[in-house]
Order: structure tokens, then sequence, then C-alpha cells
């Protein structure tokens, strides 16, 4: 056996076995217990980063170690190809999204092999193909059908850097999710899927999913936002015409001194036409399209607005309430209007301040009188009812009961529900996507495409325009059209749809990837379905998870699938992370253009020392990202993988470390040296399966160590995903293996020895498949692959350890160790310490002053 451990050699064959022999094809098995595994498929960019290569590490270990159990193995792989970074990086490189997308894909596929993922690469799906969104636009047809599918005019965040729609849960901090530009309202033409009719479902199955993160279904939770209040209408004065509002706090109401309605309100312009306020209104509207308007925002901005010249009037007082716009009213929540109740709401007291308006308590703290007390904040606890004519001297909470009772009776309004959750706007006005099914016909209206005529393809000979936006509206050949229903000349709708339309039921694709009668095949995803176990990041919380999360129900209610919820379990790994490096003179760094040089690093262009930024998440645009292909080429996918695993639990961000590679390396190197030192004497060995008391002293540490390891890697993996803490395990037991000497072994200790290496080998076969598939053959186990192999189990009888080992320091230098009953006293073990004849030399004659012992593990005798 060759003594260096050389990666080049063995991975390539391995790969090529796997591949060749279609390792990891899966077949329905109504007799075999299924686990499907899926980690969230990427977009095709091109290049497979470090945070990929954890992420799809993290679920090949999963699906290896339980296809090792028995189980029947899902794991497939596909690409998410639709979307507006393949446009914009073909707009960029002068080339075609479908050009870019496929060349990416090959090499992608190519990068993800090297690693040795095992994937069902029958199953390979691509969202761009029409043989995929076809059938997604079917399902169009029928949301269509049973209203679920709408269209709208309303305005719409809008990315002019993108020249398209954003859905809200796109927009983070008032930028656009992905080119990270501000973004505008525009008001504009569009389809909509109601998500809205299934709030309270998604809502309440957050309890119902025990396998995901709590910190996921909460933002889940927080996104649906669920109030419980009132609706009440508010006349507007002179007219018969009425504000509705949305409320939790119905008990204020008699505080209610203005009104505040959202700048995309319907009512602002038309109340301000004609008066002297509609050029001030007109000029305030058109400023907030272009500024940050997000609830998360708003919290620290000034709050300004600016008087409609129109009143509304109070229904429990009559009082006369001035009626502004203002930049903290949201269109997002609830009616869009805001009654403002100054004394009890902070950010109405700060407006009332600002312009002057009344402030009027009606809750009054217990014990304490604040009617005539100018206030200096908003009071927003509990206490007596005043200023609230027959409500006086109830407490608030009951009177909110109450007023509603009073409302409802009096048609004032009503008790209800609010949701923060909007429709899910999903109109893209890109090319790059699946065209919307529908036609337009000036005598039918919207129309959707026939089945026999799905799927509408999208054009691939066309030229996009440099500076974005889509050329489906000036394609004449595309555009136009004939009416399915009429006959009549029609034109066809060119808005695309939401890329994240097509990874909302790619899992159920996978399924039966070849199907052509259907999305799926019915019998296979009631076989593999739901996916037990899902990987991905959090920052898909609000996005991809909660519409894979709709768009179930929707195949649910439409008699598609039998269950509701995709993803039993969800882990949600960690980012990878590493310092920024920094030249004042050529910006920031990749790690390969700053070099160390007396504990100082510099700039390999021009010399200038670099400067060593904080750790953080690796990016393009920071270049602190490491390249997988390099690593492979320099230390093996094996390695990588070790690594990935090795430096951090799965779910926290993992610190990039050079030097915690080249360790993992290390210790696949020692791995390699130990079983070809070993390889000639246990070869052909049976491996020991008796019980550890027939074994002498240090045969039976070794034994007993090789079970307890299987017991805790198991525990590891099975209870935590915890592979960390499992490879540390695995790396304690290599080192009582080492400290035994195989030029004394005999029969017995060899036996030992087969059975401790054959456990090494399977328990790190899951994380450093092809050095494993490769020693395991060595050992003479032929080429069955090792994913056939059983997991190995443990026997309960060495779990327990009979005797702890002693060592023994003298004056904190080792000189001994030996092993005692576990029940020994203190008293015992270090009486038994200085009895061993190498610390006894040590000692000689000089006197001890004081012996300690720790945890019945560490002796230390001070002389």
């Amino acid at each position: 056996m060759e003594e260096q451990y050389d990666p080049k050699k063995i991975e390539p064959g391995w790969q090529n076995e796997w591949a060749t022999s279609n390792r990891f094809a899966a077949n329905e098995t109504p007799d075999a217990e299924k686990y499907y595994l899926l980690e969230m498929f990427p977009y095709p960019s091109g290049k497979i980063h470090i945070g990929h290569v954890r992420n799809y590490t993290i679920g090949d270990v999963v699906a290896r170690y339980k296809r090792m159990m028995g189980f029947n193995v899902l794991h497939p792989m596909g690409w998410d190809a639709f979307g507006l970074p393949a446009e914009n990086a073909a707009i960029a490189n002068n080339t075609h999204p479908a050009r870019w997308t496929r060349e990416n894909v090959e090499a992608m596929k190519k990068q993800l092999k090297r690693l040795g993922f095992s994937y069902d690469w029958d199953r390979e799906l691509s969202t761009c193909t029409p043989e995929y969104y076809r059938w997604e636009q079917w399902l169009f047809t029928r949301m269509f059908a049973k209203k679920m599918a709408y269209q709208k005019e309303s305005h719409v965040n809008w990315c002019d850097s993108c020249h398209t729609v954003l859905a809200n849960e796109q927009v983070e901090n008032g930028a656009c999710w992905r080119c990270g530009k501000q973004v505008r309202q525009k008001k504009l033409k569009q389809w909509f899927f109601k998500i809205t009719d299934y709030a309270e479902d998604l809502l309440s199955w957050c309890e119902k999913i025990p396998g995901w993160p709590e910190k996921v279904t909460t933002m889940q939770k927080n996104w649906i936002g669920k109030s419980v209040g009132a609706q009440i209408r508010f006349p507007i004065e002179g007219s018969t015409r009425v504000i509705t509002v949305f409320t939790t706090r119905p008990d204020t109401l008699y505080g209610a001194t203005f009104m505040c309605l959202a700048p995309e309100h319907p009512l602002v312009r038309s109340l301000s036409k004609g008066t002297d306020q509609e050029e001030a209104i007109s000029e305030f509207t058109e400023r907030m399209t272009h500024e940050n308007r997000s609830d998360r925002s708003m919290i620290n901005f000034e709050k300004e607005g600016v008087f409609t010249g129109a009143f509304a009037v109070n229904p429990m007082n009559g009082r006369r309430m001035p009626i502004y716009t203002a930049n903290f009213a949201l269109m997002e929540y609830g009616t869009g209007a805001v009654m403002s109740v100054p004394a009890h709401d902070q950010r109405d007291f700060e407006f009332a301040k600002k312009y002057e308006l009344p402030i009027i308590p009606v809750i009054r703290p217990d014990g304490v009188s604040i009617e005539n007390v100018a206030l200096t904040e908003a009071y927003t606890g509990d206490g007596e009812m005043i200023n609230s004519g027959p409500f006086c001297g109830l407490e608030n909470r009951r009177a909110a009961g109450e007023m509603v009772e009073y409302f409802e009776k009096n048609k004032i309004g009503k008790k209800t529900i609010s949701y923060r959750l909007r429709d899910w706007g999903i109109s893209r006005q890109r090319y790059w996507g699946a065209p919307i099914p529908m036609i337009f016909c000036d005598k039918c209206g919207p129309v959707p495409v026939p089945d026999e005529d799905l799927p509408v393809l999208l054009p691939e000979d066309v030229d996009l325009p440099v500076g974005g936006g889509s050329p489906l509206p000036n394609l004449e050949e595309f555009v136009k059209t004939t009416c399915p229903a009429c006959g009549l000349p029609a034109r066809r709708e060119t808005d695309t749809m939401d890329t994240f339309v097509e990874s909302s039921w790619y899992f159920e694709r996978y399924c039966s990837p070849g199907c052509d009668t259907a999305m799926f095949e019915k019998k296979a995803v009631d076989y593999w379905m739901p996916v037990d176990q899902y990987i991905g990041g959090v920052e898909h919380a609000v996005l991809h998870l909660l519409y894979s999360r709709y768009f179930t129900r929707v195949l649910h209610d439409l008699g598609l699938v039998e269950f509701k919820e995709p993803f039993t379990r969800l882990l949600t790994q960690g980012m990878v992370c590493k310092e920024t490096t920094y030249c004042p003179e050529h910006g920031f760094l990749f790690p390969e253009e700053a070099r160390s040089r007396s504990e100082k690093q510099y700039c390999t262009k021009c010399g200038h020392e670099v400067v060593v930024g904080r750790v953080e998440k690796m990016s393009k645009s920071k270049k602190n990202v490491i390249d997988p292909n390099a690593l492979i080429d320099a230390y093996g996918a094996d390695t990588v993988r070790l690594f990935c695993l090795f430096a951090a639990p799965p779910e926290r961000d993992l610190e990039w470390s050079e030097q915690g590679v080249e360790g993992c390396f290390r210790f696949l190197n020692r791995i390699w040296r130990i079983a070809g030192l070993w390889m000639p004497l246990i070869k052909n060995v049976v491996p020991y399966d008796g019980q550890a008391d027939a074994l002498l002293v240090e045969e039976r540490r070794l034994y007993v160590k090789t079970h307890q390891t299987i017991q805790k890697v198991t525990a590891d993996i099975e209870q935590r995903f915890h592979f960390n803490t499992a490879i540390s395990s695995v790396m304690e037991l290599v080192n009582m293996m080492t400290a035994t000497d195989a030029k004394k072994a005999g029969d017995l200790t060899c036996r030992v020895m087969r059975r401790a290496m054959d456990t090494v080998i399977l328990l790190l076969s899951p994380m450093v498949p092809h050095v494993a598939e490769e020693l395991w053959t060595r050992m003479g186990n032929g080429r069955e692959t090792i994913s056939k192999i059983a997991w190995p189990s443990f026997r309960d009888d060495c779990l327990a350890e009979d005797a702890w080992l002693v060592v023994v320091q003298v004056n904190g230098k080792l000189r001994g160790r030996f092993e005692i009953n576990r029940d020994a006293d203190d008293d015992a073990i270090k009486n038994r310490a200085m009895s061993e004849t190498n610390v006894a030399r040590f000692i000689g004659d000089t006197p001890i002053k004081k012996v300690i012992c720790i945890k019945k593990k560490l002796v230390n005798i001070v002389l």
C-alpha cells in the first residue's frame, strides 16, 4: 500500500464507479421505508461556492448515513434556472440567458460530481425547460378557474435597476433583494396568487411542524402578522363616502383626533383634488414612492404628512378629524388608513406634536390622574376609561369588547381579524421566466390558454434590451394570437412568472421528473412526499419556504396531493465566514492576492500593507471567498468535506481556516498510514465480536472505545446532525489505535484492531466517501460499495466502562497511566498512582508536598 494518501489517484476512480453503476438511483419500493433528503437547489451562476459545498456536504452525509441504516433514500439535484440573475449576467456578458444558463449548469454539475455527492442524477431537472414550466402554466390555469389567481391594478414595488416588480417579501429594508437598489412604488396591472386565503392555515400549522427551527416559524408567524381587532367606518364630512379603518385598540376610539392615510390610498388624491392642498399632496405622494417605508424602517423615521383638506367624523363623539396622508401609514397593513390616537400611540403622539393636533387621553393608569396634565409621551398601558361617554369607569379591556358590540349593533363597525400578509404578486416584467398562460381578448377579457396549447413557449431567438426590460411586448409573433373562446384576434400576456413559483413545487416534480402527462405521478408523490429532511439557508424563511407551504396547500385543495406541509424537518445551516483583506490602492483583495510576511499581510499587486478586516460572510463583493476547485486540487474533495463538517455545528456560522483544512488533510493521512501499517496483519482477519471481558486490558480498552464511538457518532448524526462532535469521537478512537503497538500484536489484538479499523472506515464513510471506499476495498471487502454496508451497531455491554484510565503526572509531567476499577475512591487511586514503578522512580527520595486527584482521571504528584 502506498505510503502517502493521494486523493488525486483515489477520488476520480470512485466517482466514475458511482456514475457508471448508477449507484444512487432511487425507485419506489413499497416494502422499504423511504427517506427523502433534499437541499435547496442552486441558481446556476457558473461556480459552486464554499457555502454550497457546506450545504450539500451536510445533506450528503445524512443521505449516505440513512442508506446504511436501511432506508430507501431519494437524494436528487436540479437547477433553479429562471430569474433575474441569469438575465442580468447574460446581458453583462453579451450572451443569451438560455446559453448562459445551460453552460453554467454543465460547469456546476462537474463541480458537484468532483465533490462526490450521492445524487440520483437520473432525476435532474432544470426549471427553464418547457417540460418543467408547462405544468406550472397548467396549474396557473386551474388556479385562475378557481379564482386563486387574479389580475388587478395596484401599487407595487418597482425596481428601476431590474426593470421589474418585486413581491413584498423581496423588498429588504426598502431595497431590491437582488441588486440592492432602492425600490419605489408604481401603479401597474399585475397577476396575484391569493395566498391570503391560506393565512390562518399557514399560521396555525406553524405549531404543527416541530421539526422546523423555532426562529423560522417565528419569522413566518410575524410575516403573516395576525391581528385581532375591529373594523370601524368613519364618514367623510360632506360626502357619502366612508373611510374604513382596522384597529387593535377599539377602546381608544374616543381619543381618535385625526386620520392618516397611506400615500398610495385611493382616497388621498381625490380628497385633495380642487383644494389648496392638491399640489402639496401630489408632491408628497410622489416623493413617498422613492422612500423606504417598510414597517421596520419607519421605526426610526421622522413622522411626516400633509393635510388633504378633508375631514372625517368620529362615529362615537362626532369629533371633526382632519385627514392627513402620512409616511407611517402603510397600505400593507390593515386598510391603509389609521385612526390616530396620540394619547395612546407613540407614533401618533409624535405626529400630533409636530402638527399641533389635539391629544385627548381616554385611558387613565390606575391611581394616576392625567386629564389635565401635559403628556410627554403616549400612555400605552391598561387602565380605567375616561373621556369615553357611557364607557367611562370601565377597565379598558372590558370596554373594548363592549364597544365592539356597540359598533355592530349600530352598524359602525365589527369585530374582525387582519393579517399583515398580502397576496403574492407574481407578474415580472422581464424576459427570462415562465410565460403567464393568459390571453387578452377585447370581447372575452382574460382567457386562459387551453391545455392542448401548453406550454406557452418562451421564445429564445430574441435579443435582450441592453438596459434591461423584456423584449416580449415588442415581439409581434409572440404577442399576436387568437382568442381560444371566440376566435377573434387577441394578445398574449407578456409578463413572466416570479421565479419563486418554480421553486415552490420542484420537490414534487423530483418524484417523477419524466412524467409527461401531469405535474407529477400521484403514486410517486404519495410514496416519496413529504420531504423528510430539507436543508437550506434561513434567508428563505419568508420567501421560498412560505411560498412552498402555500403552493402545497393549493395542490392539496385541487386534489393533487394528500398532504399540506411539504417539509417534515428543516435544517437552516449557518454561513461560511472569512476575514476581509483591503488594499488602500486596489480595494478588497482575494485571499491569494495578499501574502503574509513578518506577521503582516501585503498586496501582491503593489506591495502595500493590507488591512485585515473583521470576519464576515463570504461575498463576491468583498472578495473574501474561497474557490472550492482550488481546494479540491490541493487537498482532495474528502478533506474539503471533512473541514466543512468539523469546523462548526451545521446551524452555526463556520469561520474559514486554512490551518483547519490542513489539519483535516493530516487526519486523513494519519488514517491512511495506520491502515497501511496494520493491513498486512489484519487484512484477512475476522473482526472480533465477542465480549469485552474476554480480552486483556489494552485490547479491552480499544474494543470498548470502538463500541462507545459507534454509539456516540450514531447519536450525534441521528439526533442533532452534530458532525463536528461525531468526527471528534472518531479522532479519539484513532488516537487509541495509534497507541497500539503493531509489532507486539497477537491474534486477538489483530482481531480487535480489525474491528476498530472497520468501524473507523464505516463511521467516516458518509463524510469522506472516497477514501473510505478505497480503504474498505483494500481491507479485502471487494468492490461492493460501502454505502450498501450496514451502519455498524454497538454492544450495550461495552458502553458502561468498568474501569477508569488514570493518567499520572509528577510535577505536571506525564510519568505513567493505569486502569482501576471505577468504584475506587480517591485514596485508592492515589495509592495506586504512587506505587506505579515508573512514577516511584521519578519520586525517588524527594518529599511529596501534595497529591491531587482530579475526577478520577488524573493524579498530579507535587514534589
